[in-house]
C-alpha cells in the first residue's frame, strides 16, 4: 500500500512511495505526529540521481524488518534536497559541523521541535568498514531517546545554539578590486593541475564558475596564464570520460584526477554552466573544440532533458539496466572491445578502440571502458570516425536508458535559458534560442505569480508547493537577461526586474548580506545563508551578477548598490578560497570593467545592423549588457535617445557614466569592446 509520498511531485519522493517505511513529506503535520507519539523524527535527505541514495533505499527502506523498526520508533520524513535546498542546507551544516564531512543520503535524527541530535550519511544494512549497521543506529537512537532523554535534549540545544551563532560578517567588507582578483588568480594557479587540467585531486569536479572567472580575467587584463588554465582544463575535460563522446553533455564529476571515469549522472546545471563556458572559450580563442562541445552540450540538453511542457528536466541517473535486469552504474555508457566489434565489425572496432581509448583490461569496471578522446582523428580518418560515432550512438540508443528526474527546477532552468540563448545566438542556431524562449515562457506561466514570487519546482505541468529560494530568483533573472540581449525583447528585462525587486525586498539584510530564503519563508532552526559557489553559483553571487547587469541596463542605483553590497563577500573570500567563489569572482570582473553598456540600433533586416549585433555578442568584455532594437526604441532603456548615424545602424558603448562616440563599423565596435 503506498505511503504519504504517493501524491508528491518530486520524482525522488515518488521513488519511495511504495516503501514499507511509513514516510511523511516535510510538513508541520509530521512533527506534530512525532510530538503526539513522543518519538524522534528520522530525516532522510537525498535526490533522484544519487547512487548511494538508491543503494540505501534498496538495502534498508525496502526491507520489511528495517521498515518495521523505523515505523515503531520514529516518524520518518523524506526530503528531496533539490525541492527543499533550505532544509538540506540547514541540516547539512549540522552534519558537517558534527562529523567533519557530509553527503547524500543524509540521515539525521531530530527532536519533535526539529532540533538535530544524531547524524550520518549512508548506513549499511550490516556493520562494515567500521560503520554500524542501520538497524544498530536505529536501536541506539531509540535507546538514547527512551533512557537518556535529558542528554539528547542537551545535545540538540547545544547544536541549535551553535548553528544560530554562526553569522556572516562579510557584507560590509567593501568592493573587491585588482588586488583581490590578482590574489584569487594566484590561489587558483597554486591549486592547478598542470598535467591534467582542473584544480585539486580526486574526485575532480568541472570547475565551471572558476573557468568563467579565468576567461573574464583574461579578457579584462590580457593574462595569458588565466586563459591557458581555462583552455587546457576545457580541453582535458572534453577529451576525458567525463564528457559523453557519443551523445554530448557532461557527467557530474570524475572519480580520478585525469577525468577518465565519471560518476555517471548528468545534471542540468552542470551542462548549462559548461555549455556557456565553452561558448565563451570559443569567443576568446576561436577553438573548434570549444564550438563543438558547446553545441553538442546544448543539443544534449534539448534532446535528452527537454520535457513536453518546454522546460528542462533536472537529471539523468548514473545507473541503468545492464541487460540482465540488474541496475548498474555506467551500464548505458561503457563499452568492451567485444561490444564495439558486435556493432562495427572487426576493422572499424579496432579503429574505434584506438580512437576512444577502449582497452582489453578496461578503464572502468568488468573489462569495460569509458569512451575518451586521447587524440583527434587525422584527416584521413575523419569520415570513418564520424560513421563509427553515428553507429555506436544508434546502438547505445537501443540499450536501457538511465532514469530521468523530470521535475523542473526554476534556478537550473534559468541557467539553461542563459546557455541556450547565448549559444544559439553565437553559432546562428535560432532553434536553440527558441528552446530557451519556450523554457522562459514556462517559468513565467507556471512558476511566477503576479507579485513576482517564484515557485521552485514543477512536474508534468503542475507547480510544486515549495517557495523559490534566492538562487531561483537570481538564476531565472540571469536567464531572462541573457534572453533579452539575444532576442531584443524588452519584456524579458521587465520580468528580470520583477524578480530582482523581490530579491531586494525579501532576501536582503540591511547590511547588504543576502539570505537563501525569503523574510516570510518557513522558519527553520536557522535561516540558511551561504555565499560560496559549489555545484552551482550560490544564490548570493548569482544575485550579485543579475543585480549588476540589471543596473547596467536600467541605471537603477538601488540595484547597483545591492550588487556592490553583496560583493563584499568576494573581497573576503576571493583571495582565501577562489575555487569556492568562482562566480563571485566573475561578477567582480564585470564590476571592474564597468560593466559596459552596449546599444545597437537599426532595422532588424539591415545587414549592417546584424553585423554590429553579431560583433557585440561575440565580444569577450566581462559582463557587458546588450540592448538591440529600433533607434530611440522603447524596448530597452539603453535604446532611448540613440538615433541612427547618418542614416546607418550604429552602436553606442558606455561605462562608468561615460559614453564613446557612436560607431557604424563593426571593426570599430570590436576595438571599443576590447
Amino acid at each position: 500500500m503506498p505511503n504519504r509520498l504517493a501524491h508528491e511531485t518530486s520524482p525522488y519522493l515518488l521513488q519511495h512511495a511504495d516503501n514499507p517505511v511509513d514516510w511523511w513529506p516535510w510538513s508541520p503535520e509530521a512533527f506534530e505526529e512525532a510530538r503526539r507519539r513522543d518519538v524522534p523524527v528520522l530525516l532522510s535527505v537525498g535526490y533522484s540521481s544519487c547512487h548511494w541514495c538508491h543503494v540505501m533505499a534498496h538495502e534498508s527502506f525496502e526491507d520489511e524488518a528495517t521498515a518495521a523498526l523505523v515505523n515503531e520508533h520514529f516518524v520518518a520524513v523524506k526530503v528531496d534536497r533539490e525541492e527543499r535546498p533550505d532544509v538540506d542546507a540547514v541540516y547539512m551544516e549540522a552534519v558537517q559541523a558534527a562529523t567533519g564531512h557530509g553527503g547524500w543520503p543524509m540521515t539525521v535524527f531530530l527532536t519533535p521541535d526539529a532540533a538535530p541530535f544524531y547524524f550520518g550519511t549512508y548506513f549499511p544494512p550490516e556493520p562494515r568498514h567500521g560503520m554500524p549497521s542501520f538497524p544498530e543506529v536505529l536501536d541506539g537512537v531509540h535507546t538514547a531517546w527512551t533512557d537518556r532523554r535529558g542528554e539528547v535534549a542537551e545535545v540538540a540545544e547545544r547544536i541549535v545554539k551553535d548553528l544560530a551563532g554562526r553569522s556572516l560578517a562579510v557584507a560590509g567588507e567593501g568592493l573587491p578590486g585588482e588586488e583581490e582578483l590578482a590574489a584569487a588568480l594566484l590561489g587558483l594557479t597554486r591549486e592547478y593541475d598542470a598535467t591534467r587540467g582542473g584544480f585539486g585531486g580526486a574526485p575532480k569536479f568541472p570547475p565551471s564558475m572558476a573557468l568563467e572567472f579565468l576567461l573574464r580575467h583574461h579578457a579584462r587584463t590580457g593574462s595569458e596564464g588565466a586563459l591557458q588554465m581555462a583552455a587546457d582544463t576545457c580541453e582535458a575535460m572534453a577529451r576525458g570520460g567525463i564528457y559523453d563522446q557519443l551523445g554530448g553533455g557532461f557527467a557530474r564529476y570524475a572519480v580520478d584526477r585525469a577525468w577518465v571515469v565519471p560518476h555517471f549522472e548528468k545534471m542540468l546545471y552542470d551542462n548549462a554552466l559548461l555549455c556557456r563556458v565553452y561558448a565563451h572559450l570559443w569567443k576568446a580563442t576561436g577553438s573548434d573544440l570549444a564550438r563543438r562541445v558547446a553545441l553538442e552540450t546544448a543539443d544534449f540538453m534539448v534532446r535528452e532533458l527537454r520535457t513536453p511542457e518546454g522546460g528542462f528536466a533536472s537529471a539523468l541517473d548514473a545507473d541503468s539496466d545492464d541487460g540482465t535486469g540488474r541496475h548498474v552504474e555506467g551500464a548505458y555508457y561503457a563499452w568492451t572491445p567485444a561490444q564495439l566489434a558486435e556493432v562495427l565489425g572487426a576493422q572499424d572496432a579496432a579503429l574505434a578502440a584506438t580512437h576512444y581509448g577502449v582497452t582489453e583490461a578496461g578503464t572502468f569496471e568488468h573489462g569495460a571502458s569509458v569512451l575518451q578522446l586521447p587524440q583527434e582523428a587525422g584527416p584521413a580518418d575523419a569520415g570513418r570516425i564520424a560513421s563509427i560515432r553515428t553507429r555506436l550512438h544508434a546502438a547505445r540508443e537501443r540499450r536501457a536508458r538511465p532514469g530521468r528526474d523530470d521535475k523542473i527546477v526554476a534556478a537550473w532552468n534559468g541557467l539553461a535559458i542563459a546557455a541556450l540563448a547565448e549559444t544559439g545566438a553565437l553559432f546562428d542556431r535560432p532553434d536553440l534560442v527558441e528552446r530557451a524562449t519556450e523554457a522562459a515562457d514556462l517559468l513565467v506561466r507556471l512558476h511566477l505569480d503576479d507579485g513576482g514570487r517564484l515557485t521552485r519546482t514543477s512536474k508534468d505541468g503542475r507547480a510544486g508547493a515549495n517557495a523559490g529560494v534566492l538562487e531561483d530568483y537570481a538564476d531565472t533573472a540571469e536567464g531572462f537577461l541573457a534572453l533579452a540581449a539575444v532576442t531584443g525583447e524588452g519584456a524579458w528585462l521587465d520580468f528580470a526586474g520583477l524578480l530582482l525587486d523581490v530579491v531586494l525586498d525579501r532576501f536582503t539584510a540591511e547590511d547588504g548580506a543576502l539570505y537563501d530564503t525569503a523574510h516570510d519563508a518557513e522558519t527553520l532552526i536557522r535561516r540558511p545563508q551561504d555565499p560560496t559557489d559549489n555545484a552551482t553559483p550560490s544564490g548570493w553571487t548569482a544575485a550579485a551578477g543579475a543585480l549588476l547587469s540589471y543596473a547596467a541596463h536600467t541605471g537603477s542605483e538601488a540595484h547597483r548598490a545591492a550588487a556592490e553590497g553583496a560583493l563584499g563577500v568576494v573581497k573576503a573570500l576571493g583571495p582565501r578560497a577562489p575555487r569556492f567563489i568562482g562566480w563571485g569572482l566573475a561578477v567582480a570582473e564585470a564590476l571592474l570593467d564597468g560593466p559596459r553598456e552596449v546599444a545597437v540600433v537599426g532595422a532588424a533586416a539591415d545587414p549592417g545592423f546584424q553585423e554590429l549585433r553579431r560583433t557585440a555578442l561575440r565580444a569577450t568584455t566581462p559582463g557587458a549588457v546588450l540592448a538591440v532594437g529600433a533607434p530611440d526604441g522603447e524596448e530597452f532603456p539603453l535604446l532611448r535617445d540613440r538615433p541612427l548615424v547618418a542614416g546607418s545602424p550604429a552602436a553606442y558603448v558606455c561605462r562608468h557614466f561615460t559614453c564613446d562616440a557612436p560607431v557604424t563599423d563593426p571593426d570599430a565596435l570590436a576595438r571599443l569592446l576590447r
